[in-house]
């Protein structure tokens, strides 16, 4: 597959996981590491970065001009994409993996092909609590809800005085830039920030490094080629956690 040229795909089931978010499963894999994105292009609206739920989906929470309209496609609707790119989670041994809401989409590929031991799993409410059956079939799972619904009452960085960082190798995060940045920073109070995979999203219009919209502050490491999973340590004193860019290149606060 030539990852520079888009290709159509006809979507062949549309799975609502919970009221806000929903899997869009099309008629071809794709060959891809966990934690790889691809660029989605929907037809008369534009193309955006969504993270791969297996080799034939992605998973997708509406927010925008591009996810509403796909939102508001059905079973037989054809959409295009390019990819797969970045770079991935990279694991070994022991794997925690800690998500809030949607960001559970690019984690699951760890969960079902085994990487991970134990999983952090949050949501705003017991209902958007995204492939809890799933994690739980393969991994020990423990659940936060901000309304407490389900699982501990509050954020789920809270959780992680439950688990001993010690015990992991590898600690892969995805979710809300606001609730990573906290598990950033229990991991640089704990020495292990280095042990941290993070995957950003930030807003993109080439996907291949070109355009440099994805730059991040200070080092320009671009999210789409050098990224979307960084290490804790290289974020540390980054834009992360601070702000992000619009498509004008207009900082805006996560």
């Amino acid at each position: 597959m030539n990852e520079q040229m888009p290709f159509g795909v006809t979507l062949k089931e549309i799975i609502q996981e919970t009221p806000s978010i929903r899997t869009f499963v099309f008629d071809r894999e794709i060959e891809a590491r966990p934690g790889q994105f691809v660029m989605v292009w929907v037809p008369g609206v534009d193309e955006i970065p969504m993270a791969l739920s297996s080799p034939s989906s992605i998973t997708v929470l509406e927010v925008g001009d591009a996810t509403a309209a796909l939102f508001a496609m059905h079973e037989g609707d054809r959409i295009g994409i390019r990819g797969p790119y970045g770079n991935g989670f990279t694991v070994s041994g022991r794997t925690l993996a800690i998500a809030g809401g949607v960001g559970a989409s690019p984690l699951l590929p760890l969960v079902e092909t085994r990487q991970v031991d134990t999983f952090l799993l949050g949501a705003r409410t017991a209902s958007e609590l995204l492939f809890a059956g799933r994690i739980q079939d393969a991994a020990t799972l423990m659940v936060a809800t901000d309304d407490g619904t389900a699982g501990h009452h509050g954020f789920v960085t809270h959780l992680i005085s439950r688990v001993d960082l010690a015990d992991f190798n590898h600690i892969c995060v995805c979710g809300p830039e606001v609730m990573m940045a906290a598990v950033l920073a229990v991991l640089d109070r704990e020495g292990c920030a280095e042990r941290g995979q993070f995957s950003l999203h930030r807003y993109m219009k080439c996907g291949v490094g070109l355009c440099g919209s994805c730059c991040t502050d200070p080092h320009g490491l671009r999210v789409c080629r050098d990224g979307p999973v960084f290490t804790g340590n290289t974020l540390l004193g980054s834009e992360f956690g601070h702000y992000a860019r619009d498509a004008s290149g207009s900082r805006h606060r996560v």
